[in-house]
């Protein structure tokens, strides 16, 4: 046969996206991820993630700005996560709203349902306004990046901020551009788009005339046997059941690729070592999503920083597992044998190792930056009532035991847990006073409660109902559930506001902007003679430093870290 005469097959080109609002910290690593996966076989893959345009993440800020110069002084909670509850719901009725006055209506009783305080006409105004500019700008940037592209197939990854712009981006595209395949996939389907969530069906057949197919599970494999064409025609959605629940071996895979990136905008560079949980907390739906917990070698984490580190000139990672224990010791210990310097911010599950200074104290040499904290609460009641399986005293040592070593803990609390009473709400308000100096940074959020997706869901489904009334059902499409217990979440907002004013009078800070983060880092190093490097050295000049990692210094007999809490005036 003439090799003239042979068909080669042309692989179809691939556009990965994320919609805002993500957060503007670190580079999204699931489409990057999918892209290293999908080009590794032989499939050109476009990232793209929206928040990198600058007018479109200007027209976000703008909003939360606006909101927030318009609600009172002191009654703001936790602002930016309470915000976002309430972005995710504005941008939901802008996108599906047919009727201006119902849209108004609506938009109105979600800040007074978030926030406890009804807008004037002229606030409410003013938030519609930057809601139409902001889409309008993303409008302008979605055909512009489509048209220069030319995908033939989109997919979006869509989170609980990333949804309401992502059904407008699928609307939008299909609209101008019909013949591109359009995929939905994301974490979005283990909470609000649970399968087994009123919200899901509905959606689903709302987005008929849109989306083409929704992949559901991990989306490595999914998505590739969807390209290979072994997945079934007949479908439009595909879970893991479609691939026989096929794993993928953590240890195959290549590094993230973020050459797609534009990483001068970001101080962390997101990597992992595992997938899944080997706990299954109440209020958690993080097993429902994995399945089953994965891990890779340390060698092979250790090999892909190096790699990262060599394309991107990054020393700070983020290492998105949902639990980093099982694999932190043989992690640091690895990264001490090569000589590198390396810091890596991880979520961490208090336990007798984490109350170990001696622990924290090698873990402090490998590079670990900082431990996000699943403390919940200062009550013990409470934590009984998550089935958390600690005690109060033990989340107390383990904080001071990371602070002694330098790590920076992140406590993140639990305010309005269902049974959760102003008493035991009082209690991790004198926790934090108790530990103030040993907490980098405190962050609260009011409980959360999914249809399904909560390991526990089904404890609770005689109590929940629907927050907003059910004639904007069709606008909302993906509904938001309450629990219908005490607290009520009148209370439980007052219990955040409070929380945060408790904060703020120990000195306690939960910073979101880089001015905020400079100054958590210098009251750190104060309070530390172990500290950790600030963000703003370790994004210095590429983080270009000889002896980043010094060796730590035991300054306070090791027995029992917690009941000393000393607070070091240097």
């Amino acid at each position: 046969m003439n090799i003239d005469e042979v068909k080669i097959e042309k692989k179809p080109k691939i556009m990965l996206m994320v919609l805002p609002f993500m957060t503007p910290l670190n580079p999204s690593q699931g489409i990057a991820c999918n892209k290293s996966f999908l080009q590794k076989r032989g499939y050109p893959v476009k990232a793209v993630d929206v928040m990198e345009d600058m007018t479109v993440r200007e027209a976000v800020y703008i909003y939360f700005n606006t909101l927030e110069n318009s609600l009172p002084t002191g009654r703001k909670g936790n602002y930016f996560n309470i915000a976002l509850d309430v972005l995710c719901s504005h941008f939901m009725a802008y996108v599906n709203h047919t009727d201006a006055l119902e849209y108004s209506e609506l938009v109105s009783l979600i800040v007074e349902k978030n926030f406890f305080y009804k807008l004037e006409e002229n606030q409410l105004n003013a938030l519609l306004n930057v809601t139409h500019d902001f889409f309008t700008k993303l409008k302008g940037f979605l055909l512009n990046k489509v048209e220069t592209g030319k995908p033939d197939i989109i997919g979006l990854s869509v989170y609980r901020g990333t949804l309401p712009a992502s059904q407008f981006a699928f609307q939008l595209i299909r609209q101008h551009f019909p013949s591109i395949k359009l995929i939905m996939g994301g974490a979005v389907f283990s909470q609000e788009l649970h399968m087994n969530a009123p919200s899901f069906k509905f959606f689903v057949e709302k987005t008929l005339p849109y989306i083409d197919h929704f992949l559901i599970g991990e989306g490595e494999m999914l998505l590739y046997k969807f390209l290979e064409g072994q997945l079934p025609p007949d479908k439009r959605i595909y879970t893991l059941e479609d691939i026989n629940h096929e794993m993928l071996d953590l240890n195959t895979l290549d590094a993230p690729d973020y050459s797609d990136s534009n990483l001068s905008l970001y101080t962390i560079l997101p990597e992992y070592t595992s997938r899944g949980c080997t706990f299954r907390c109440s209020f958690c739906a993080e097993t429902m999503y994995w399945v089953r917990y994965r891990k890779k070698s340390a060698s092979k984490t250790v090999d892909e920083m190096q790699q990262l580190f060599e394309r991107y000139k990054k020393r700070l990672f983020l290492l998105s597992d949902s639990l980093v224990n099982p694999v932190v010791t043989a992690l640091s210990e690895e990264i001490i044998r090569r000589k590198l310097k390396f810091y890596w911010d991880v979520f961490l599950k208090v336990n007798d190792q984490v109350c170990d200074v001696d622990s924290t104290l090698l873990w402090r040499r490998g590079g670990f930056y900082r431990a996000r904290l699943g403390i919940e609460s200062g009550s013990q009641r409470v934590l009984d009532l998550i089935d958390k399986k600690i005690t109060v005293e033990k989340n107390s040592t383990a904080v001071s035991s990371l602070a002694y070593a330098g790590i920076k803990p992140t406590t993140y609390i639990i305010v309005g847990y269902p049974g959760e009473t102003e008493q035991d709400f009082q209690q991790s308000l004198d926790w934090l006073s108790k530990m103030q100096d040993d907490i980098y940074e405190a962050e609260c959020n009011p409980f959360r409660f999914y249809y399904y997706g909560q390991s526990h869901a089904e404890d609770w489904k005689d109590k929940r109902k629907l927050m907003y009334p059910g004639k904007f059902n069709e606008t909302l499409v993906s509904q938001t559930w309450i629990m219908d217990v005490e607290p009520y979440r009148d209370e439980v907002f007052d219990r955040v506001c409070r929380f945060v004013q408790h904060c703020d009078k120990l000195g306690i800070p939960n910073p979101y902007s880089v001015s905020d983060i400079y100054n958590a880092d210098e009251r750190w190093k104060i309070l530390h003679k172990n500290a950790v490097p600030s963000v703003m050295d370790l994004n210095t000049n590429g983080g270009d430093f000889v002896d980043l990692i010094p060796e730590p210094v035991k300054i306070l007999p090791a027995e029992n870290p917690a009941e000393e809490n000393v607070n070091f005036d240097f």
